[in-house]
């Protein structure tokens, strides 16, 4: 009788089946990420490049740069270009230093500090629209407490119409942003700051460097790489950010507050205009996704350089 060799079934080794279970928990999030973000992101860049208005459906075909020179063109491309500069720039500015004052003050060892970490909280977990009304009633001229506090208080000769001006309109809505952004800066910096040793900062003060310096030489060096993420993340979030604006002045007045989101949303919605609107969209991710690499790019830089 032949003895029948038979073939040696070789089971998995462990690490390939750690390798097929991760992947087994990581197709849902790449399902999500190419159905709800990846295809519309492709969509809006094709859509870029095609005629489409929402109103003549007989516009279609292929606009080629056609679109993106409609955005050129226009004369509110300039100044609302300007405008989301200015915007994100003391925005992100404002909430930093807003945030990092007040992380430094609520470290203080006084009475009721836990109830200040609780209340600062406030203007970050009340919705845009519900903030954004409640300011814009409070600075009309007519019956806002704003104007009343501030001609009590001698500051104002008279009320005055703060977003219905064109040099405040815009500062005014950005005041309003980092009033209401600034407590998120204010809970990751306390987060940061409560993991700086003391023992730095007695061995400093026993040499004779003072708060300012101790500061300056200690504190703020640890606090880099949460500062740099948080200036990055609300660099982003600013820009692309809608709803305060049209909340409060939608863009106005005189087109005085108008921003690059204020600028799409009126391509599609009240022009109609799809091509276009998609030419600005891809236009301002092509502006977001440059912000991202040279932030990746720089902290692979620095990883490599502390590496060394």
């Amino acid at each position: 009788m032949r003895n029948e060799v038979r073939p040696v079934r070789r089971t998995p080794s462990r690490v390939a089946q750690m390798r097929r279970v991760a992947w087994y928990f990581v197709t849902p999030a790449a399902l999500f990420f190419l159905i709800l973000i990846a295809y519309p992101l492709l969509n809006v860049l094709w859509r870029s490049f095609q005629f489409s208005n929402l109103t003549n459906p007989s516009v279609t075909g292929f606009a080629g740069l056609e679109n993106y020179r409609t955005i050129f063109d226009d004369d509110q491309f300039g100044p609302a270009l300007r405008n989301s500069l200015l915007w994100t720039g003391l925005s992100v500015a404002g909430e930093y230093a807003l945030g990092l004052a007040s992380a430094v003050a609520l470290t203080q060892p006084v009475r009721g500090r836990a109830l200040f970490r609780g209340a600062i909280i406030i203007p970050w977990v009340i919705p845009i629209v519900v903030a954004g009304l409640n300011w814009t009633w409070m600075l009309t001229p007519d019956y806002g407490v704003i104007n009343l506090w501030l001609v009590k208080a001698g500051i104002l000769d008279h009320a005055r119409l703060w977003l219905g001006d064109m040099s405040t309109a815009l500062f005014t809505v950005t005041f309003v942003n980092v009033w209401r952004s600034f407590p998120f800066y204010t809970i990751s910096l306390l987060a940061a700051l409560q993991a700086v040793p003391a023992e730095l900062h007695e061995a400093a003060a026993i040499d004779g460097a003072g708060s300012v310096r101790r500061f300056f030489v200690i504190t703020l060096p640890h606090l880099k790489t949460v500062s740099l993420t948080l200036i990055f993340i609300h660099v982003i979030w600013t820009a692309i950010n809608f709803d305060f604006i049209w909340v409060m002045t939608g863009g106005g007045p005189l087109n005085a507050s108008v921003t690059l989101p204020i600028m799409i949303y009126r391509y599609a919605m009240q022009d109609y205009d799809i091509g276009a609107a998609c030419a600005l969209a891809s236009m301002s991710m092509a502006f977001m996704a440059s912000v991202f690499f040279v932030y990746y790019y720089g902290v692979l830089r620095r990883a490599k350089g502390a590496g060394q």
